[in-house]
């Protein structure tokens, strides 16, 4: 029997500058609002409608310190991860319970200090050196393929 797959795909922006905390042991932990927008045409209506759903992803450890220096509100990212859920009593003894995505691989894409949005705004600053596409630092990313596996 299989095990299973927890895999998350988002492209979205960030809500708010991201807030970079330590553990108490000391690591780091980046934690990042990402809003990402659908857009429907309802049956029987001709007007477009959107839905924006907002998710909490974690970055841990070097990255999160990484991704810290250089993202900001605004920012196009693409994340791919596994979501979590976590419970626990707030100060009022009340249950709660949360979704997040832990972030295995972040790709930088347009928007606000990318060059995009319309405006001039400055150059990208350069990624920090230890700043990885790949979490898992595999062997073999995304971009890895011969050209017997293409589809078209």
């Amino acid at each position: 029997m299989a095990e299973g797959l927890n895999k998350v795909i988002l492209v979205g922006n960030l809500g708010k500058d991201p807030e970079l905390k330590r553990t108490q042991s000391g690591q780091a932990l980046l934690r990042i609002r990402l809003a990402t927008t659908e857009r429907y045409l309802p049956r029987n209506s001709s007007e477009w409608q959107s839905r924006t759903e907002w998710h909490t992803v974690l970055v841990w450890g070097n990255r999160a310190e990484a991704l810290s220096r250089i993202l900001s509100k605004g920012r196009t990212i693409c994340v791919e991860g596994r979501i979590q859920y976590r419970q626990w009593e707030d100060r009022h003894q009340q249950k709660r319970e949360t979704a997040e995505i832990v972030a295995q691989n972040i790709l930088l894409l347009g928007g606000r200090g990318a060059g995009a949005g319309g405006y001039d705004s400055p150059p990208e600053p350069e990624p920090p050196a230890d700043l990885a596409v790949d979490y898992n630092d595999t062997a073999s990313g995304p971009g890895d393929f011969g050209d017997d596996d293409i589809p078209f």
